[in-house]
């Protein structure tokens, strides 16, 4: 099983989440030993039991002005997630998945980068917006590969600074 923690402010996240469950039980019934997704999203009354095993976290991009790498780089609407991450564990995020617009250029899954840097965690992948069938796939095959990976080490992949 895969664990993923997820915020969704519009719902687009959401909607990609349930694609890639959808996708992960497609996956699992043609070959039972690949694994199913425990999907939970971010609330004020969260159970955050999730956080306690192995997880992989997926977050939007929301920004507040500037071009958020030189200037005005702020986080808005996700910063409770981010907290809610940071009173977590952060030896059991395996990875960070991060969507957006494309059309914001180096501001898209902006986010997620920052979170990679603050949680020591690898951005396993990005999607725009709702995302689509080959990102659902792309991203449940490094999610694969990065729990594999963890299941063997003992210890997540961490960036190198």
């Amino acid at each position: 099983m895969i664990n993923l923690f997820y915020v969704s402010i519009s719902g687009n996240t959401r909607s990609f989440v349930k694609r890639l469950v959808a996708y992960a039980e497609k996956v699992h019934a043609a070959d039972a030993t690949q694994p199913l997704i425990h999907a939970v999203e971010y609330t004020e009354e969260l159970d955050s039991d999730i956080m306690a095993h192995p997880f992989f976290a997926m977050v939007p991009t929301y920004l507040d002005g500037g071009d958020g790498i030189n200037s005005g780089y702020k986080e808005v609407m996700t910063v409770d997630f981010r907290d809610e991450l940071a009173a977590g564990d952060p030896a059991n995020l395996l990875g960070i998945i991060g969507s957006g617009n494309r059309n914001f250029n180096a501001q898209f899954g902006l986010t997620a980068k920052h979170y990679a840097r603050r949680f020591n965690s690898p951005v396993i992948g990005l999607f725009e917006l709702r995302g689509n069938d080959e990102e659902a796939d792309r991203i449940y095959t490094a999610m694969c590969k990065y729990q594999a990976d963890f299941e063997v080490r003992g210890v997540k992949r961490a960036l190198v600074h």
